[in-house]
């Protein structure tokens, strides 16, 4: 059995023995599979070893100068820095076996071994740290149910891909900017897909996760850290170890966090709630937001020295109005799939339907359009029966916006109508809309003057 090739960056080894050519002879064959691999002689270099840093799997032998392995409570029963042990030792005694798995080893080999027994052992240890990783995110990426790929052959699409491509391989933090709906994620997936980057992409909402948890969310925690906090945890760096983060909604984290992250993207580690000691990390960082983050930072919501660190790279995605030519394209990809979805045949639009789709501002962007396509294929009503034409080139002003509307005044239509179909429920709209409660509130405050409630009537 051989130790995949995605380990090498993402795992780390510590060896713990008292003769120095067994430590040359691990270190050795370690070094070809792991990027990290350090020794000690005793516990106490070990242990010291340890506290700096976090391993993934530790070989110790039992019989040491200081101590023996089995006593070595520090690593043994930290709930904070889990590592898979495997101890080793030139006793052929079964009781010492038995203390040592009970212990909390997870294997234990008799001296002399050959190096595939030990290199065997190593891999269960890392092929069990990587299942849980992967059933973790593969939950999150059902859950998610995204496509990578970017739909759209026009001149302003076409540049995305091409920049895309250039910026992929660097390992560089990257800050997507572009409004609601345009398809943010799909270009941060893009970017972790052609990155050559071997961990998994994470993608995290900032805006939909509560302040006070956003911090365990990301860094985890120890146990007793908080109220609730019953056992240590992960967090999302974590599980993002070797791949990429994907921070979405930037413009939404709180102050205190954006120190925290700043901190974060400075030194390489995080420190997880309630704990003294920092872990380091692999992992690339892309941020998004459909905010303007130059006008936060003058009016003193965003950080300026992390505004600066995020925005190494910037991809900058055009709004669906400024490229239509991409709409028949886009609404051909989403019949399909839906229909695909539904278990149908997939609807054929008519010349007029594809027209009406094109002239339209969607100030929703890529997600009204894809809503829209699937009203149309659940309700049986195609496109034109919703936005007809009259003859002042004017859309019709029952079923959609005047051409003359500036782009505010259709934000504010379209989002109003929305909040009136979830009966005044605003965090379900906003979850329609594909923004966080906290946007839709800012929004209306801005429009009306004041919050509004869930459930609420707005005069207009």
């Amino acid at each position: 059995m051989s130790i995949p090739a995605s380990v090498n960056t993402n795992m780390s080894v510590l060896i713990v023995d008292d003769e120095p050519g067994m430590r040359s002879f691990l270190i050795k064959a370690m070094s070809k599979k792991f990027a990290v691999v350090e020794s000690a002689s005793t516990i106490a270099e070990a242990e010291a070893l340890r506290v700096q840093g976090h391993f993934d799997v530790m070989i110790v032998d039992i019989r040491l100068p200081d101590r023996s392995g089995i006593e070595w409570h520090e690593a043994l029963d930290d709930t904070e820095r889990q590592s898979d042990i495997i101890f080793m030792t030139g006793y052929a005694d079964m009781d010492v076996a038995i203390k040592a798995l009970r212990a909390g080893a997870t294997d234990f080999i008799m001296k002399p071994f050959h190096l595939e027994q030990m290199m065997t052992a190593v891999e269960r240890c890392i092929e069990k740290r990587l299942l849980k990783r992967e059933n973790f995110m593969l939950k999150r990426e059902l859950s998610h149910g995204q496509s990578s790929t970017i739909i759209g052959s026009s001149n302003a699409i076409t540049e995305v891909k091409q920049v895309i491509e250039r910026v992929a391989p660097a390992n560089a933090v990257v800050l997507i900017e572009g409004e609601s709906g345009t398809g943010k994620e799909l270009v941060a997936r893009q970017l972790h897909q052609l990155s050559g980057r071997t961990g998994p992409f994470v993608p995290v909402n900032c805006g939909a996760i509560a302040p006070e948890l956003l911090a365990s969310e990301l860094f985890g925690h120890v146990a007793g850290s908080f109220t609730g906090a019953k056992t240590s945890r992960e967090g999302l760096f974590n599980f993002a170890s070797g791949g990429t983060i994907f921070l979405d909604e930037i413009g939404e984290m709180p102050m205190n966090m954006q120190t925290a992250l700043l901190r974060v993207l400075e030194q390489r580690a995080i420190r997880p709630v309630g704990s003294e000691k920092e872990v380091s990390i692999d992992v690339r960082v892309v941020a998004a937001t459909n905010r303007l983050l130059v006008d936060e930072v003058e009016q003193g919501n965003f950080r300026r020295d992390l505004y600066y660190r995020l925005n190494v790279l910037n991809i900058l995605i055009p709004p669906l109005r400024a490229r239509p030519e991409d709409v028949v394209e886009l609404t051909y990809h989403f019949t399909l799939q839906i229909s695909q979805e539904l278990g149908i045949k997939p609807v054929l639009w008519s010349h007029e339907d594809l027209e009406v789709l094109k002239q339209h501002e969607w100030p929703g962007n890529i997600r009204e359009l894809k809503n829209m396509i699937e009203r149309c294929i659940l309700l049986g009503k195609p496109p034109a029966e919703y936005w007809k034409k009259t003859t002042t080139t004017n859309l019709s002003d029952n079923y959609g916006y005047p051409m003359s509307w500036t782009l505010k005044e259709v934000e504010k239509q379209h989002v109003t109508q929305v909040v009136t179909a979830h009966d005044g429920n605003k965090s379900a709209a906003a979850r329609d809309l594909g923004v966080s409660r906290k946007t839709l509130d800012r929004k209306y405050k801005e429009w009306f003057g004041q919050d509004v409630d869930d459930n609420s009537e707005v005069a207009e």
